[in-house]
């Protein structure tokens, strides 16, 4: 099973408890691929050194790398408008060069798409009832 996760799950996941924790737990545990893009990766590091609960750097490094390291990097072009937020598009991109089969997201500008050339749009307790 091949996931993008954006990186509104990262942040819940790795500062309080619940499902987008339980999902980024499964991914460590190697119950799925996560596909990312530099594009992620770069927002991902941004929110959290903007974060309002502050993060020592070393420990923002550990993430990024665990991603690097643990995921399947993509390339994407930036070229894609399906989503009301622009900005949002970078994940849809990311899945489809990675050949995703699921985005798992708490935004509502993805999550009102539901699907995008059969890659499915989840919500945490979605995805969960999957895996």
């Amino acid at each position: 099973m091949r996931v993008v996760l954006d990186t509104n799950i990262f942040i819940s996941g790795i500062f309080w408890k619940g499902n987008p924790n339980k999902i980024v737990s499964e991914w460590r545990n190697g119950k799925f691929t996560l596909v990312s893009s530099m594009e992620l990766v770069k927002e991902l590091i941004n929110t959290l050194k903007d974060f309002k609960i502050a993060l020592p750097e070393e420990i923002i490094k550990e993430w990024i790398d665990l991603i690097i390291m643990n995921s399947e990097l993509v390339i994407i072009k930036n070229e894609l408008k399906a989503v009301e937020d622009p900005d949002d598009d970078k994940f849809i991109e990311t899945a489809l060069a990675g050949s995703a089969d699921f985005i798992i997201t708490q935004d509502k500008h993805l999550l009102k798409i539901k699907e995008y050339n059969n890659i499915k749009i989840l919500t945490p307790t979605e995805f969960l009832k999957i895996i």
